[in-house]
């Protein structure tokens, strides 16, 4: 058997690094196909390694390494006094990436970044809807809550553009050095939309990151280019190829044997042997982000509180946690926010394992019979949705409920599990866009998150109302404040089971230089060197 493996994945490098002998090349091991190449509208850390991290651009950046902004496009921005209006001022010369099918004719320019937000939101936009892809969606745009607080995007001239907002919005500026804020080209979209092409805008991007797309070989290999024009200056790496491995264990083996450079995500099993090879680095640290298990809070019983604290008592959580993470290593989670994030409330606890007690209170609101979700996909907050399920479910077995496992691949898997009729519970999680808490309390869980991410269908007025005036004042300490209130609601109306902040890890092979972890969960290759 492993003589089979080493040969197929032999076969995968020599067609992967063909006719790049000459050309220093990077391959990463990706652990899932992005569901396609515009950061618009995906949602799935690997649609943003595929797509925004490398070939765009966004107006802000984060600092490599933090969550602090720093200049992107923009050299430069004022925030107005009363902070409802912002202007950006752009970085000249900034060029389109040229391809085999794209010459730019012009520059980036402010005509660009007006169009990568309007089609977002505004519906008469012809890239809005289904003229564009079928069953569109902006799930971010929605999420962050931004038609309700962007009143208008508009050019100055060429280099400036103005955003003005409805009311203050204290993580604005956070939200736009996130993927979903990636600046696209309008002269592209025309192009495409004149030779009625459109969905060629997801599938073949164009933008002014550091790396280009060459093609993509569905669900094997998506292959870049360093960007010559890059305004930052071009990469030393010449060649950047994702070589899909979904199967964490092949992921690690293939970096063993030199295959790839970089993998992310190895099963908690692998650790000890990671850590023994000469040849390799074994990168960690703890992951802004959350496990947990959403009920659909709209159907009976599970729209009884007191129903979502019992199945909660009834989860041996540590033994979850052990059994999921082995030497992997995660901190249960007491809140939805991790306690490496400010504004965490050190007073809130979980429900406590008491399965008697849960058996009562499930036997009185007759739940015999639920429906527990997992997915196909190793996450870095969930190392095995399949096996959670499992201990879930022979957990609820016996305190009188029988759980159903349903099972979908990772993209349908999120699709169906939005839906606001969606039955049981349905295992999820996620790392942290941008550092800032309403990331993880208006995305996951804000009455217009519903359909989107907030896959419970919980709008509670009292936790809503402290995480909306959160947003409104730029006085940290009376965030933490409205933040450490929302913590204490949200654990008494328990939408969720709460999971785990878990250690997240990298290996990479020691003749790669420059690549960091990011607390963001990004994996980005700028700065990255390889000693051939």
């Amino acid at each position: 058997m492993k003589k089979k493996l080493a040969f197929a994945a032999a076969l995968l490098a020599a067609s992967v690094l063909g006719g790049m002998a000459n050309a220093k090349t990077l391959v990463y091991c990706s652990e899932a196909s992005p569901a396609n190449f515009d950061p618009g509208t995906t949602t799935g850390g690997n649609d943003f390694d595929a797509s925004s991290r490398t070939v765009y651009s966004r107006l802000v950046e984060f600092k490599h390494g933090g969550t602090e902004v720093e200049p992107g496009l923009a050299d430069k921005w004022e925030i107005s006094d009363d902070g409802l209006v912002y202007t950006f001022h752009l970085h000249p010369g900034v060029k389109f990436q040229t391809t085999d099918f794209f010459k730019p004719t012009r520059d980036l320019n402010a005509d660009d970044v007006v169009f990568s937000f309007d089609r977002q939101f505004n519906k008469a936009n012809p890239w809005n809807g289904d003229k564009y892809l079928p069953n569109l969606t902006w799930d971010y745009y929605t999420g962050m809550d931004m038609p309700k607080y962007v009143a208008k995007w508009e050019k100055v001239d060429d280099l400036t553009v103005k955003l003005t907002l409805t009311e203050p919005n204290a993580p604005m500026l956070a939200n736009l050095g996130m993927d979903f804020a990636s600046i696209v080209s309008k002269e592209y979209a025309d192009q495409l939309e004149k030779s009625g092409k459109m969905a060629d805008f997801s599938t073949k991007p164009i933008g002014t990151g550091p790396f280009q797309f060459v093609d993509y070989q569905l669900d094997s290999v998506i292959r870049y280019a360093a960007n010559p024009d890059y305004f930052k200056g071009k990469e030393k790496i010449d060649d950047l190829v994702f070589a899909i491995t979904p199967d964490a264990t092949a992921r690690i083996q293939k970096v063993l044997a030199g295959e790839c450079d970089i993998a992310p995500y190895p099963n908690p099993a692998d650790i000890g042997t990671i850590k023994a090879n000469q040849d390799v680095t074994l990168m960690d640290q703890a992951g802004l982000n959350i496990g947990y298990m959403s009920y659909n809070t709209t159907i009976p019983p599970l729209d009884k509180p007191e129903v979502r604290h019992a199945l909660n008592q009834a989860i041996d959580r540590e033994s979850l946690i052990k059994s999921l993470f082995q030497d992997a290593g995660a901190t249960p989670a007491e809140n939805l926010i991790p306690p490496t994030m400010w504004s965490w409330n050190k007073d809130v606890k979980s429900d406590a394992y008491d399965p008697e007690a849960a058996k009562k209170v499930l036997a009185a609101a007759g739940l015999t019979e639920i429906q527990l979700w997992a997915s196909d996909r190793v996450r870095p907050y969930n190392p095995n949705f399949q096996r959670a399920a499992e201990l879930i479910q022979a957990d609820w077995a016996k305190v009188g409920v029988k759980a159903e496992i349903v099972n979908y691949e990772w993209t349908k898997y999120r699709s169906e599990g939005k839906k606001k009729d969606r039955p049981g519970a349905f295992q999820i999680g996620w790392t942290g866009d941008n550092g800032d808490p309403d990331n993880f309390f208006a995305t996951l869980f804000a009455c217009s998150a519903i359909g989107v991410s907030n896959y419970s269908s919980w709008c509670d007025k009292d936790f809503e109302d402290l995480i909306q005036k959160a947003k409104k004042t730029s006085d940290q300490a009376e965030r933490t404040k409205l933040y450490e209130q929302a913590q204490v609601v949200f654990q008494k109306q328990a939408p969720a089971f709460l999971l785990a902040h878990s250690q997240v890890y990298a290996v990479v092979r020691k003749n790669v230089s420059g690549f960091m972890m990011d607390p963001l969960g990004i994996h980005r290759f700028d700065g990255v060197d390889k000693a051939e």
